[in-house]
């Protein structure tokens, strides 16, 4: 549980209500009221509440904007616990309730039910068939992760190679400084494969941003004539 300076312990607060109706109902006040109850009796900060609308609980952790909104605010700013107001409202199939406690502690954050007091996610790590799923997922990350920079490396070597060959940049347009040159959808195939692969949708996590993949084509070495990287517009047409 990420602490404050002066010694205050922060989470925040997950909360999910299932239908539209209950939207404006008293499901959040609920949940939100037993959440701060807790938080307020065992000394924790809440920094901020994340609340799913009319999102079932069975759907995955994809299917989730707010839950997938706080796992990447979590990974970045330092807190690391979440607080539910009790299983169900997590999830109300138990797989789904482990897939989720699973995904989280591989992420090493922390999971309490106000209703109980319980460190969902410590339990799960306790549990031998649990926490050898959590070391599963996580090779399996740091695999794709390695991959993706082995892909990227010999791919700015090819680009480099075949740049310093033509000793010129293509545009999108085709407006190169030598006449008759053809646009980067006609004749760099690869370009356009190694944008959408990196814009795809990966199996966990969140979507790079244009401009992140702009930045990614950049370093393999495709830029515009003028040698700048790509306007997020550009990398749009090049995925669309």
């Amino acid at each position: 549980m990420a602490v404050k300076e002066h010694g205050t312990k922060t989470a925040v607060a997950y909360l999910r209500v299932s239908g539209e109706k209950q939207i404006g109902g008293h499901g959040f006040d609920r949940q939100e009221k037993a959440i701060r109850e807790y938080a307020e009796g065992n000394g924790i900060l809440l920094e901020k509440i994340y609340k799913e609308k009319a999102v079932i609980g069975t759907k995955d952790r994809e299917d989730r904007p707010a839950f997938k909104e706080m796992v990447s605010d979590l990974l970045s700013n330092g807190t690391r616990t979440i607080i539910i107001e009790s299983m169900d409202r997590l999830a109300r199939e138990l797989r789904m309730q482990e897939n989720l406690c699973v995904y989280l502690a591989s992420k090493e954050l922390q999971l309490i039910a106000a209703n109980t007091g319980e460190n969902i996610t410590q339990a799960t790590q306790e549990n031998p068939m649990k926490k050898a799923l959590i070391q599963i997922q996580g090779v399996f990350s740091e695999l794709d992760k390695n991959m993706i920079v082995k892909r990227l490396r010999k791919g700015r070597q090819s680009a480099k190679a075949e740049n310093k060959e033509k000793r010129s940049s293509l545009t999108l347009k085709g407006d190169g400084k030598c006449e008759g040159r053809k646009s980067y959808q006609e004749t760099h195939q690869e370009l356009i494969q190694a944008a959408k692969k990196l814009y795809r949708k990966p199996r966990s996590g969140e979507r790079r941003s244009l401009l992140k993949v702009s930045g990614m084509l950049f370093e393999m070495g495709y830029r515009t004539a003028k040698g700048k990287a790509f306007s997020a517009s550009q990398v749009q047409r090049l995925v669309g």
